[in-house]
């Protein structure tokens, strides 16, 4: 039968790399198990538990993985560690004894759950650092490049590019910092047995051993360990870690559908690339539709939802372990990281070579930005000691007067009739109006606060995310 005879997760190929995929894979998953049993047999030959050949024979035989057999005996027992136990026991009939000794299931499980935590945040971290180099190259380069600023989705003040870029430069690097925060924080369970008091290996072990054993482990695996927990480690990291996924997803999100409203034509500002060979529409040929930012922001809404069912996971775990975590952890935490995944590696290609159109920007600009102007008019026709009630009517009548104009298709006339206004003109000059009605000059400190972002996130990259 063929593979697409039958259901898959469109994550299996579709969405996210191979790279996460093999983080999360079955295979990955029960070797890492086996690396967990190796070491624990490595540190009981060390206290003089075990003998070291059955270490060497495990060692020997832990790339001899048949998961097939394994499925087989857990259909009869109906327990996936255990099966995988007794797999791994007949490769190495020597060692096959002491696998598992002391050990409670989570104590495998947990562990290996928070290795792939950290090789997939890792990953994660490995995609991110380009979009944030790309993106603090985009808001310099257009960083004093006026564009006209949206409230309510309607015309506002002018704004710049590079400022607007920011913005989105701002809160992904707050994103990047909570990852890698989380990402030096993060323990897994250790070895603590069934309810987390460690008191199958007191009898195991001489007491005063307990400690050594699990530092060892800790010093092997490169994972520090939670110092108390109860079966699993503190579902609350779960939580944490998706959490802040989700966040990195919500900034990217709004990025996209920024991109999506100024990619539509009566905007027109920016877009994001389409191949020569690309089909927009199997109905519509002419259509160049911005499928990577809708996609970014399907997949984005999706992740949004995972911190609520790991929520639920933290604080439905009643007294020292329940078992309904764990069926939804099997899809939240691999789903949450391809997603993740796709989103960078998605905004990255965007980025890439996504397209700023100045002829647009130019004419929005000055369709729209004389409407901004009046502020400042009416600011210096006060100064001037004009009625300030009286100014704002006259200016608001050509206001009116000017958009029936633009919305008929004509070019915006408001600068040639705040200019030409006698009554305007007996409290400031011709030129004055003139300058006055210049909005590309009215950016306030824009420019200079975009190249200060863009310096943020080069530095802290630098500096690994510490605080300069």
């Amino acid at each position: 039968m063929d593979e697409f005879d039958r259901y898959q997760s469109f994550f299996s190929w579709r969405y996210g790399s191979d790279a996460m995929r093999q983080i999360w894979g079955e295979r990955s998953k029960r070797r890492l198990w086996r690396e967990i049993w190796v070491a624990v047999a490595r540190v009981q030959a060390e206290i003089g538990l075990v003998a070291q050949d059955q270490v060497d024979d495990l060692q020997a035989h832990i790339e001899d993985i048949d998961i097939a057999r394994a499925v087989e005996i857990e259909k009869e027992i109906h327990h996936d560690v255990m099966a995988e136990v007794r797999t791994f026991a007949e490769k190495a009939p020597l060692g096959g004894g002491v696998i598992h000794m002391g050990m409670t299931s989570m104590d495998v499980v947990d562990n290996t759950d928070a290795l792939r935590l950290q090789r997939s945040l890792d990953l994660i971290l490995e995609r991110f650092t380009p979009v944030l180099e790309r993106l603090a190259e985009q808001i310099d380069t257009w960083a004093a490049t006026p564009v006209m600023g949206f409230t309510h989705l309607q015309p506002a003040e002018p704004t710049t590019l590079g400022y607007r870029l920011a913005i989105y430069g701002q809160d992904l690097l707050d994103d990047w910092k909570t990852i890698k925060q989380l990402r030096a924080s993060l323990r897994g369970k250790g070895f603590k047995g069934a309810v987390g008091t460690s008191a199958s290996f007191f009898d195991l072990l001489e007491e005063e051993n307990v400690e050594r054993f699990e530092q060892r482990l800790s010093e092997i695996l490169g994972l520090p360990f939670y110092d108390v927990t109860n079966q699993v480690y503190p579902r609350k990291q779960d939580y944490e870690i998706l959490s802040a996924l989700a966040g990195m997803a919500a900034s990217l999100h709004k990025m996209a559908f920024d991109l999506r409203i100024l990619q539509s034509p009566p905007i027109g500002e920016m877009s994001e690339p389409f191949g020569k060979k690309q089909v927009g529409s199997s109905a519509m040929p002419f259509k160049k539709n911005p499928i990577a930012s809708e996609k970014m922001n399907s997949l984005a809404r999706l992740l949004a939802q995972y911190p609520r069912v790991a929520w639920d996971n933290a604080a439905l775990s009643l007294l020292e372990r329940t078992l309904d975590d764990s069926a939804n952890r099997r899809t939240i935490l691999p789903e949450a990281f391809l997603i993740a995944d796709e989103l960078l590696l998605t905004a990255n290609k965007i980025m890439a070579d996504w397209v700023i159109q100045e002829a647009a920007i130019d004419r929005n600009f000055q369709r729209y930005a004389p409407f901004a102007a009046l502020e400042a008019v009416l600011m210096a026709l006060g100064r001037a000691g004009a009625d300030r009630q009286e100014m704002h009517e006259r200016l608001r009548e050509h206001a009116m007067a000017a958009w029936q104009q633009v919305s008929e298709g004509e070019p915006n006339p408001l600068a040639e009739l705040i200019r030409s206004d006698a009554e305007l003109q007996g409290f400031l000059a011709e030129e004055r109006l003139s300058d006055l009605m210049r909005s590309k000059d009215r950016v306030g400190f824009a420019p200079q606060r975009s190249r200060r972002m863009a310096e943020c996130i080069r530095e802290s990259i630098a500096t690994g995310g510490a605080e300069t």
